[in-house]
Order: C-alpha cells, then structure tokens, then sequence
C-alpha cells in the first residue's frame, strides 16, 4: 500500500501540473457545468441564465430557464460543493477544478484495488495504475470541469460492486445499483451498466442481490426523469439526441422530426458506420493503443469473472448505443466521455494480461515491453496536454478580447454557455434555421448584438463572410476572427417557431 500511496502522491503533483495549463474550462460541457455549479452554490438551483440550446427554453421562456434538460446534474453537484466552500478563496474555476482533480488523485488508486482483486501481482497492478493515471487521451480530461474523473472513479466501484454481488450478497448489489444511478446523472448513457444488474436476475442464486440494485438504479433514474417529465419537452431532448441528421440540428427552434430523419436515410447511414470505425479507433487511443493487447489477454484470463464479463458486455453495448444511436454526439465527445468509467477497470484487466502474456518470457523482454507500453501511453499524454492551451485557451483569449466590442445587454452565439462564462451577461444561442429565426430570439430576449465565430453554422455563412446583407443588423466590428454585429433598431419576428 506504500508503493501506491507514494504513486498516488506523485500523481497528485503530475494533476497540480496539468491543472496550470489546463487553466479555462475550454469548451462548451464544461462551461455549462460550471456556470449552472455557481447557481448551486449561491442556492439558485439548477437553473441558467443562457440558453445553449433550444431545447432547454422550448417555449421561449423568461431567464433563468430550467438547467440539465439535456446535460446531467452530478458534475454540476459536486462542483458547487467546491465553490460554495473554496470559490471565495480560489474563484470559482479553480474551486470546482480542485474537485476534479481530488477524483483524478483516486483514479490510479482505483486501478491498484481493481488489479489486485482480479489477481495482479503488485508490480503489474501499479504498472496499470501509472498507466491510467498518465492517462493517455486523458491526461488533460482529468483536470477538466467535466465527468471523467467521478465517472472513472463510480464505474470502478459499480464493477467491484458488481464482482460481489455476483455471489449473492444483496447489500453489493445496491452499491453496484446506486454507482449506476451516479454515472446516470454523471451521463445519460451511464443506464446502460444497468444491464449489468439485469442479467443478475436470470439466475436464482443471484436474483435478489440484482432485484436490490435494479431497484436502487431505478429510483435514481426515476425520480430524474420525472422531473424532467414536470418540465415538458421531453420528446424534443430525445429528437435532438438521436434524430439529428446534422449536428447543427441540436441548435435549430424547430427540433428534428422522424420524416426528415428517414428522409435523409443514406447520410443517416453513412454517419453511423463512420462513426462505427471512428469511435473503434477513439477506443484504442483511449487505452494508449499496445495495452489494448493485454486488456484482451486480461479479458481471456479472468473470463470465468462475472465482472470481467460484464466488463466487455457493457464496454460493447456503449460502443454499439453511441456509434449507433448517439451517432453525431458520440463522435463529438460524446463517447471519449462514456469511457472514462471503463478506464481504470480497463487498465486493471489489461494488467492482469500482461502478467499473464509475459509470465514465460525473459526479464529483458518483460522490461522493453513494458517499457514501449509506457512510452507510448507517455506520448499519446503529452500529445492531448499540449494540444489543450493551444485549442481552448487560445479561443477563450480570443473571446475576452473581444467582448469589450460588443454591445451592452444580452446577445446572440453560438457557444452561449462559454460566452456567459466569459462576459458575464446573458447569452441566447444563434439557431441553426438562418438569421430571420435569430431575430426573434433577439427580439424575445432583447438583444443587442450578433457574434459570430470563425466556427459557426452553415447558415450564416454569407453573413460572416460578406458583413452585410440581413436588415436588423449594423455593419460588424471586427475582432480577429470574430465578427460582432450591433443589432439595428426594433427587431419584429419574420418566421414561426
């Protein structure tokens, strides 16, 4: 327990490291979770005085609208937890980081207690226990105001959970019911192990300890589906999750339909085997590409394991839900953040197979395996956090100067959950349908301006280009990339919602 408390340490100073460069929230889940946190804090509730989406203001209602009708509540919980007792100290961003990164310190523990009860060695546990907490793809993500941290740390708990009541202990089985019902409001596709706990009830000797942790998961799920119930729009959350034809559609008044979906059955298609073969290869990166050898090795060793089996059911069943139906969100972040709650059971496996690859081979051969697995996981990290600063904080810079350009009040982007972070007023997200559908947002919600990005959508592509050409907008001043366009006088409605 020495070794791993010592490596617990130096991992601790490897997060304060990567946290001074991971230095902004840096896209848009992670500005939304810590702008409704702040809300949490001062004893708002789940509430956002932006709208990111159509969808969270579906009747084009006053602000603050109703938060997480989309996103989940969890990370935004626990974050308000470090605001409320350190944001005087540390500002609010760094008080909700200290929260990620508590959970980033555990996270190679976590491996460590996986490894063992699966059977490594202790070299070969801590050796899975470096590997994740250098954390190839995820080096950065642990320091993020997002879910990776707690969702590898509760999905590690929930298959540990799971390995006991495997042997008909009911009291694991609500621990493993109650890891599922956290990683349901850490992510929505966190439900999925829940099938783990289903296929408990298949046999007697296990019924009851799968009834008990079903139950637990389902009251969870339950009572926040419910509210959402109570807030309505329900059907549109799910059109803007798996009908989109577009991703642009997610920001459109009008939510996606079955006929267009249907309609648009060959890009629909092309979409999701692109992302069959892009989120296979977002696995392997994810696992720094040579442990995935002893991760299959692992899985063959320990099949006899119910956790084990369960492992790869699940880690299949959330490849197949993102590529599949999650189709345009996965490929957007969607399932790199899914994984992170197999990550240090992954590692833990992988462990075990490479215990069990190298146990005839030499002491030389064990050392240059191990070590290419360590420079290739070393690699892959310090490529993710130095793309980081260059990626976020350059668009977060860029951002901060130009908000002296634009006019005071509300306004109109397409990243409003950064933006309100940014300059602190109320932000109205640009709608996909065209600059007729923006103005009645800006006339709903009385703002002043237009920004648009480098990045924006489709159509508003001769606006951005050309600066000129839509009646209630002034010519655009400039900053950089960023065009901000004074809306010109009353604005009056042109198109239906």
């Amino acid at each position: 327990m020495l070794r791993i408390a010592a490596l617990a340490v130096a991992f601790l100073a490897i997060r304060i490291f990567t946290a001074a460069i991971v230095a902004v929230p840096g896209y848009t889940d992670a500005y939304y979770y810590v702008s409704i946190a702040e809300h949490v804090a001062r004893g708002d509730g789940l509430v956002a005085d932006f709208v990111w989406s159509p969808l969270e203001a579906p009747r084009l209602e006053d602000l603050p609208v109703p938060s997480n009708r989309f996103w989940m509540p969890l990370v935004s919980l626990v974050q308000a937890a470090g605001i409320a007792a350190l944001g005087g100290l540390l500002g609010p961003f760094r008080a909700a980081q200290l929260v990620s990164i508590v959970f980033a310190v555990l996270v190679p523990v976590a491996c460590y207690v996986a490894a063992r009860s699966l059977g490594a060695n202790e070299r070969w546990a801590l050796l899975g226990a470096a590997l994740v907490g250098m954390g190839g793809l995820f080096l950065p993500a642990w320091v993020t105001l997002d879910s990776y941290g707690l969702a590898a740390i509760v999905g590690t708990i929930y298959f540990l959970a799971l390995a006991r009541a495997a042997r008909g202990e009911s009291w694991w089985g609500a621990v493993a019911g109650s890891a599922v019902g956290a990683l349901f409001l850490a992510r929505a596709e966190g439900s999925i192990l829940g099938l783990g706990l289903l296929a408990l009830v298949v046999s007697p000797r296990t019924r009851r300890a799968g009834l008990t942790g079903s139950a637990v998961a389902l009251v969870v799920g339950a009572a926040w589906l419910a509210r959402d119930s109570l807030l309505g729009g329900a059907g549109d959350v799910f059109a803007r999750s798996v009908l989109l034809v577009r991703y642009e559609d997610l920001f459109a008044l009008r939510g996606p339909t079955l006929d267009a979906f249907l309609a648009n059955g060959a890009d629909v298609m092309a979409a999701k085997l692109s992302a069959l073969g892009s989120n296979a290869v977002t696995f392997l990166f994810a696992f720094a590409i040579l442990p995935v050898a002893g991760l299959v090795a692992g899985a063959r060793a320990t099949w006899g394991r119910p956790e084990v089996r369960a492992f790869v059911g699940l880690a299949v069943a959330v490849y197949l839900a993102e590529s599949v139906v999650w189709t345009l969100h996965s490929t957007r972040g969607s399932y790199v953040h899914s994984l992170a709650a197999f990550l240090p059971f992954g590692f833990a496996i992988a462990a075990v197979g490479g215990q069990t690859l190298l146990a005839s081979a030499s002491a030389p051969a064990r050392g240059l395996a191990v070590a290419v697995a360590v420079a290739m996981c070393l690699v892959i990290s310090v490529a993710a956090l130095a793309q980081f600063d260059p990626t976020f904080g350059a668009s977060e810079r860029s951002r901060r100067a130009a908000v002296d350009a634009i006019p005071a009040g509300p306004f109109l982007a397409l990243d409003a959950s950064a933006w309100h972070w940014i300059a602190g007023r109320p932000v109205i997200v640009t709608p996909s349908d065209g600059p007729d559908a923006a103005a009645c947002l800006a006339a709903r919600y009385g703002a002043r301006s237009l920004v648009l990005e480098a990045a924006h959508l489709g159509a508003y592509d001769a606006l951005y280009a050309s600066g000129g050409g839509v009646a209630w907008l002034d010519a655009p001043v400039d900053r950089g990339a960023i065009r901000i366009f004074p809306v010109r006088g009353d604005l009056v409605c042109a198109t239906a919602r």
